[in-house]
């Protein structure tokens, strides 16, 4: 399939960038949503998304770039070069969390909460996403003779996209049914870790393209570490609530 969907004054637009803002608008448009439902203000999580989308973005091209240095620092031209691909999903999260906290502190909004907030539409929009890989012809796994396989060069390998395609729409869908029966604020953000990682560290291990450290994949060290991490921080969370419950009704 052509990368390209259509071209305007002789500049290519891409599929996948045109799949990326899809998710980005929807991501944007479920947390404006929910926002109403928990007494966010709308100006809020549209001034957010405005600093933070571009900061995910750097960010997730950042992470590529740091994890594929010996490339790039023989070819420095291309560490901003965002057509030329490589964009990862971990980096966009952590620049994302870091803008969300500290917009939270200057805006005086519960980080936790805002945190819930936004994080909702996050697999949906990752969803969506992923479909650019396909008709990149990246991001795919190695061979297979699965009824479902797709051809890449020839050589039947695992949709790797299609799988967390389908895993984040899942994961999507428990959040937001939750979203409404949260325990503690910070549950849905915690839930969204702790899912994302846990579906993203199996499916990475049949991936071909993986950025590696060493002997090991990057993206598997990261999810195992979300998967411990969301659990540590569910316990807690869990407990602090219902110590904070204690304590009001004593009063």
């Amino acid at each position: 399939m052509d990368r390209v969907a259509f071209s305007v004054f002789g500049i290519d637009v891409m599929w996948y960038g045109i799949l990326m803002a899809t998710g980005m608008i929807l991501g944007t448009l479920i947390a404006l949503k929910e926002a109403r439902r928990v007494g966010i203000k709308e100006d809020d999580i549209l001034d957010l998304a405005i600093i933070a989308i571009p900061v995910g973005l750097l960010s997730a091209r950042l992470y590529y770039v740091i994890f594929n240095w010996e490339y790039y620092f023989q070819n420095p031209s291309q560490i901003l070069n965002f057509r030329g691909g490589g964009m990862a999903i971990h980096g966009a999260l952590i620049g994302g969390i870091l803008t969300g906290y500290i917009f939270s502190r200057i805006k005086k909004i519960d980080f936790l909460k805002l945190a819930d907030t936004v994080i909702i539409g996050m697999p949906l929009a990752q969803a969506i996403g992923r479909w650019g890989n396909f008709i990149n012809g990246e991001a795919h796994g190695g061979p297979t003779n699965l009824p479902w396989a797709i051809v890449v060069d020839g050589v039947r390998v695992h949709p790797t996209f299609l799988y967390e395609s389908i895993w984040n729409i899942g994961v999507f869908v428990i959040l937001w049914m939750l979203r409404k029966k949260k325990k503690y604020e910070g549950q849905i953000i915690v839930y969204y870790i702790t899912l994302y990682s846990l579906g993203r560290f199996f499916i990475e291990g049949l991936r071909t393209d993986s950025l590696m450290i060493g002997p090991l994949r990057m993206a598997q060290v990261i999810s195992l570490a979300g998967v411990v991490g969301g659990i540590i921080a569910h316990i807690y969370l869990s407990k602090r609530n219902k110590q904070s419950k204690i304590e009001e009704d004593k009063k």
